[in-house]
């Protein structure tokens, strides 16, 4: 059966080699990918409207014939193409603005169902409707009188055709859907069988059908998902002896003797949870996620000293040598005065110098490595590597954290976040990971008033910023890109920091850095900006993380709807860190594209904003594309999809909770459905 649905989409009548070559560019190479392309959206054409009966303001699906067609010419509008239709009750002017070409394709007598807004002008009309040219041999019901399935985009493939290939390889292949669940399993779960699930969502008997058949498809891909998970959770935590560290009150008091302040109720609770895990005898394989300033390295730090009272060395790898020489600062700062020897790995290192580092690693002559992906290189070996810390996980492939895992005999891992998680992804994607999070800012946090600006405002946002300079602060003005591009209208930090200086801030210092810069080069411009040698700092994204100068109190981002909203409210959160209030101006190049960064004016909550962020962009682009673990969704909505997708996981833990390795006779098709689909993640199984 599985077989016959991975056949090659050829096997489908009516897909030749042109055709086949066209959904492989919808990712469509097999019968299963192909019955897998569900339709976004189904239109109800069972019952047509006659033209005399349609309702002005209402989306209306009616047929007819075409009498006329016009083409004439509007200033302002260009082309207007008017066809009038008519069926045996009255005539409505179907409308379309600057499509002219569809003139060849609505010649008089063509027939059609047509669907949109009915309006009420001068006469009836419907604007900018879709419509399909049907045939007399057309009388079959995929295109008219039934439920109709309209699928994204086709690349170049008609909705009729599509329709008939989906019904031909539903016709050939639907049997073979493969049922990974028992009667009395679908049942109890309000469960479509699969082959009904598939027919039903591509052709259904009634509207309401609709959403039961895409019940059973998202359950069932949630659930694989979700088993995958169960899966790689076991595996972690009971196939691989860790260390069971150590900590009474003599450790945890010294440690927390070097912290100048008092730590949150947040920090608290993330510090038990951690310490319970690191005192069991398995690996520790936590995720801690908070918002930008809520104190996670301070969490880290405890960990770390945990690790490094019991004699064990601790790791902290962060993704860019900006964060990673902001993390060493800061943990130096911690430690002045303790016995704790403290080192920096970074890539660009004298060769003398980093075989001197990498011989102090091996030996156990430091106890606390803070580095970039220099820490997983072939020639970095520690002594006894007992806790692996990885910031700003996200930032990483999968296999980056792996290696650095593979470092030590199964340290202890512990990931960070300032990029909240929606919860429907910390389920899946970071599912296997036990999860603290910080949900609580330190006192004295400034508040930042963020203010989305139109382009005649832009001035404006400058002389904000100007005031700020004035009263002795410092400002960020970020760009998209470093250099300009011919292909791109967008500025540049390069081009642009010449004019800042000359034009917009000619009494003060402006410096420039972006990630193109050599390490050393980097160095200097934030000593410069950090010692107040220079008030504006023109920059790229590279200040995203890591640079920690509480005197800035303005961020101006240029072109800032070009950015994702987690990236914005990151990038936001380089200010706000001193006892000034702060500004964030992002600058957008039309009025209309502010909408979708309202929601940054109206919170500083990072997990509302990441919710909104995984709407708009999906898990894919929200997690970075080098994120492994997480196979497209066909059918399943993380956004809206949230309470299936805990049935479906509360379910899936249970199985595997049952049995194991999913070894049982019965379960042998959901395994193998498991490990087709995500078995590249369960292959890294060990993976934080």
């Amino acid at each position: 059966m599985a077989a016959t649905l991975d056949e090659p989409v050829t096997a489908v009548k009516g897909v030749g080699p042109a055709v086949a070559e066209r959904l492989s560019k919808l990712g469509i190479a097999t019968v299963r990918e192909l019955l897998w392309h569900f339709p976004r959206e189904h239109q109800d054409r069972s019952h047509l409207r006659p033209i005399a009966e349609l309702k002005v303001g209402e989306r209306e699906a009616f047929a007819g014939r075409v009498r006329d067609v016009r083409q004439t010419w509007w200033r302002g509008r260009g082309g207007v193409l008017t066809a009038i239709v008519e069926d045996e009750t009255a005539q409505i002017a179907a409308v379309w603005f600057g499509m002219p070409y569809l003139q060849k394709q609505l010649k008089p007598g063509t027939r059609l169902v047509l669907w949109g807004r009915v309006t009420m002008g001068k006469r009836l009309s419907v604007l900018s409707p879709e419509f399909e040219v049907l045939s007399e041999g057309d009388a079959e019901p995929l295109h008219a009188e039934r439920i109709v399935p309209i699928y994204p985009a086709t690349a170049g493939i008609g909705q009729k055709r599509f329709r008939r290939l989906l019904r031909n390889a539903l016709d050939a292949f639907g049997s073979a859907a493969p049922e990974l669940f028992p009667e009395r399993w679908r049942e109890h779960r309000r469960l479509l069988p699969a082959a009904e699930a598939l027919e039903q969502v591509h052709f259904p008997d009634s509207m309401r059908a609709v959403p039961l058949a895409r019940r059973r498809l998202v359950y069932e891909e949630f659930f694989l998902l979700e088993a995958a998970v169960a899966l790689r959770k076991r595996a972690l935590q009971s196939s691989i002896e860790g260390i069971a560290f150590g900590i009474d009150e003599r450790i945890d008091q010294r440690i927390r003797n070097r912290f100048p302040f008092r730590l949150t109720t947040a920090q608290e609770r993330a510090i038990a949870e951690i310490a319970a895990d690191m005192a069991k005898p398995r690996p520790m394989n936590r995720l801690l996620q908070g918002d930008v300033g809520s104190g996670k390295t301070v969490v880290a730090a405890y960990a770390m000293l945990v690790a490094i009272a019991n004699r064990y060395q601790a790791a902290l790898m962060a993704p860019t040598e900006i964060l990673a020489e902001q993390h060493f600062r800061t943990l130096e700062t911690l430690l002045q005065g303790s016995r704790v020897r403290t080192l920096l790995l970074l890539g660009g290192a004298p060769a003398a110098e980093r075989r001197a580092h990498l011989a102090a690693i091996r030996e156990g002559r430091v106890d606390l490595v803070v580095g970039t992906h220099a820490l997983i290189q072939g020639d970095v070996e520690f002594a006894r590597l007992g806790l692996a810390v990885v910031d700003e996980q996200h930032k990483f492939g999968v296999l980056q954290r792996a290696a650095l895992r593979w470092k030590g005999a199964r340290p202890d891992v512990l990931v960070m976040t300032a990029t909240p998680i929606p919860r429907s992804l910390a389920l899946t994607v970071f599912g296997d990971l036990d999860l603290s999070t910080l949900d609580e800012m330190p006192p004295g946090r400034q508040p930042i008033a963020t203010r989305i600006v139109p382009p005649k405002e832009h001035p404006a946002a400058f002389t904000v910023a100007r005031a700020e300079l004035a009263a002795g602060r410092q400002a960020y003005v970020v760009y998209p890109l470093v250099e300009e591009s011919e292909a791109s209208e967008l500025k540049a930090a390069t081009a642009m920091v010449s004019h800042l200086q000359r034009d917009v801030f000619p009494e003060y210092r402006v410096g420039l850095l972006h990630g193109q810069m050599k390490p050393e080069e980097k160095q200097e411009r934030m000593a410069a900006f950090r010692s107040m040698q220079c008030q504006v700092l023109a920059c790229t994204t590279v200040v995203e993380v890591g640079l920690d100068v509480p005197n800035a109190t303005v961020m101006v981002v240029e072109h800032a709807e070009r950015y994702g909203l987690s990236q914005l409210h990151q990038l936001r959160g380089r200010i706000g860190r001193g006892e000034h209030a702060s500004h964030c101006l992002l600058l957008v190049d039309d009025a209309e594209t502010s909408e979708k960064l309202q929601i940054l004016a109206e919170t500083s909550d990072g997990f509302r904003i990441a919710e909104e962020d995984l709407k708009r962009r999906g898990p894919g682009e929200f997690l970075g594309t080098r994120q492994a673990g997480l196979a497209p969704l066909a059918a399943g909505d993380f956004t809206q999809d949230i309470q299936i997708l805990l049935e479906a996981r509360r379910d899936a833990f249970a199985l595997v909770g049952a049995d194991p390795d999913l070894a049982k006779p019965s379960h042998r098709a959901l395994r193998s459905a498991v490990l087709a689909r995500h078995g590249d993640a369960l292959e890294l199984a060990s993976v934080g």
